[in-house]
């Protein structure tokens, strides 16, 4: 346990001075029935980010650097010095880097995936109710709070009594909230649509990427081989995680009855080379959100856009620069994103508000930012559909995720960044935070890329309402409340999420 540095880490956390325009709110554990986590609170944030507590020196502004209120130590000469790394350059590594600069991607790819430190590879735990809710016998949203409250607190007391951790990251998901019914309307959704248009000349192929605790797998699987033995015997289930500790409770879910059919590839989606021509379901359910994205700021008066890259001092201590010059991937979503979207951009996208003559009368003003406010552009996602497209010619993909999150850090498309100490949630404003220790996920704007996925794959889609997929495929009458509330249905819960499929 690295005690001393979680002690000096959540310390900092209160006395920072990114928590300087006053303390961030501090929320129990319980997540609200719209979203996967609980509610943020982030606060304004200087550009100055880092683990430690030294403040940074007033001087000259370096040409490179975002200016803001809060002027920033001139780190251009180490920017111009120090290497451009990659997350995947940092893999092998034990320690945190220092003396380096790399894309924002890369920051947060190593910071959630790296194999040593990184957050979903040393903090995870994903909640596991237990026996399924039987919802008919609950008598309304209130009390069903209170029955999910109590199954959090007996699920941590467990895990306690094995080995306290108050930096436990846990939080649910609406496989683990809603078993066996919400896996039974994916597998309804599937076997209805292989019948149709693959059976009986392909066995049903299912890749899954992150599957949790193995929860959707293992209900998929039981649901088809007691709704339909014939489609069972042609199943092929297989999970694609990227970590050892996941897979390890994928395998065990995978040995209650389903060992012959499953295979479990620990490696990283992004590390596939496998060519796979057959027909296959892809579920990606909760994995878009915390695919690392890049950080874009524009000229105000020209609208040039310049891509953020994150600088590590000797210290430790983060610092955003911005430089014209775009990488390829970033690039090539930009323009993918212009054809798809016919070059739209939505209402809240920084180029479009404020209007051009009011966003440049605002930076005009004296001590005015030199850029606007940040974008964050779903660049991974981008070489997420790419990989589809080639390696999964014939793929039907079913995802779902956040499209809106409440409370998320300031920018267009920003992701909620929050940790968890001693069962209590703690936001703070910037994705620039101690590696490993925080989740940083992202809504998914499903109108822009539903275009962009249909420009790279060529395949037609459909979006839905989380809430709608449910009353479609579901078994409905399953999550009513004896209120009359539905938490499955279009009223219930996790009413920010959308489903998109293949058609």
């Amino acid at each position: 346990m690295e005690s001393a540095v979680l002690n000096t880490l959540f310390r900092r956390l209160a006395t920072h001075r990114f928590c300087q325009r006053g303390a961030p709110a501090i929320h129990h554990a319980l997540p609200t029935g719209q979203r996967r986590h609980s509610s943020r609170y982030p606060h304004t944030a200087p550009q100055y980010r880092g683990p430690s507590s030294k403040r940074p020196k007033t001087s000259v502004e370096s040409n490179w650097q975002q200016r803001t209120d809060a002027f920033p130590e001139d780190k251009a000469d180490e920017f111009h010095r120090y290497p451009l790394v990659t997350a995947t350059d940092l893999r092998t590594r034990r320690e945190r880097p220092r003396r380096v600069k790399m894309l924002m991607r890369d920051f947060i790819e190593d910071s959630l995936y790296n194999p040593t430190y990184g957050y979903f590879s040393k903090n995870v735990t994903i909640f596991n109710a237990g026996e399924p809710f039987d919802f008919n016998s609950i008598p309304d949203e209130p009390a069903f709070q209170r029955v999910l409250g109590q199954r959090y607190t007996e699920f941590e007391d467990k895990l306690d009594a094995i080995e306290y951790n108050e930096t436990r990251q846990l939080w649910h998901t609406p496989t683990e909230l809603f078993q066996p019914y919400y896996a039974e309307a994916i597998a309804r959704y599937m076997v209805s649509n292989y019948k149709l248009s693959l059976y009986p000349y392909h066995d049903l192929l299912i890749y899954e990427l992150g599957a949790g605790n193995g929860t959707l797998m293992l209900n998929i699987l039981d649901y088809i081989r007691r709704t339909d033995p014939q489609v069972y015997a042609r199943t092929k289930f297989r999970i694609i995680e990227i970590s050892p500790m996941l897979a390890s409770l994928q395998q065990k879910a995978a040995d209650r009855g389903h060992a012959h059919c499953v295979e479990i590839l620990n490696l990283s989606i992004f590390d596939w080379k496998t060519y796979t021509p057959d027909p296959c379901f892809f579920l990606a359910l909760e994995v878009f959100d915390n695919f690392p994205h890049d950080i874009l700021r524009y000229n105000p008066f020209t609208s040039q856009p310049l891509q953020g890259q994150v600088l590590i001092d000797s210290a430790g201590d983060f610092f955003e620069f911005y430089t014209p010059h775009l990488d390829p991937l970033a690039s090539r979503y930009l323009q993918i994103r212009s054809f798809a979207t016919q070059n739209r951009l939505p209402p809240t996208h920084p180029l479009r508000s404020p209007s051009p003559w009011l966003r440049k009368l605002r930076h005009s003003l004296p001590m005015a930012p030199n850029l606007t406010a940040p974008e964050y552009i779903p660049t991974r996602l981008l070489h997420f559909f790419t990989l589809l497209s080639k390696h999964f010619p014939a793929h039907r993909l079913i995802t779902s995720d956040f499209s809106s999150l409440p409370n998320a850090t300031p920018g267009h498309n920003a992701p909620v960044v929050q940790t968890r100490y001693q069962r209590r949630t703690i936001p703070v404003s910037t994705p620039l935070v101690q590696q490993g220790y925080f989740d940083i996920l992202f809504p998914t704007d499903f109108g822009v890329m539903e275009g962009v996925y249909r420009a790279v794959t060529g395949r037609l889609t459909r979006v839905d309402g989380h809430g709608d997929f449910m009353e479609r495929w579901s078994e409905l009458e399953r999550g009513r409340l004896g209120s009359g509330e539905n938490v499955l249905g279009s009223r219930g819960w996790f009413g920010n999420a959308k489903v998109m499929v293949t058609v």
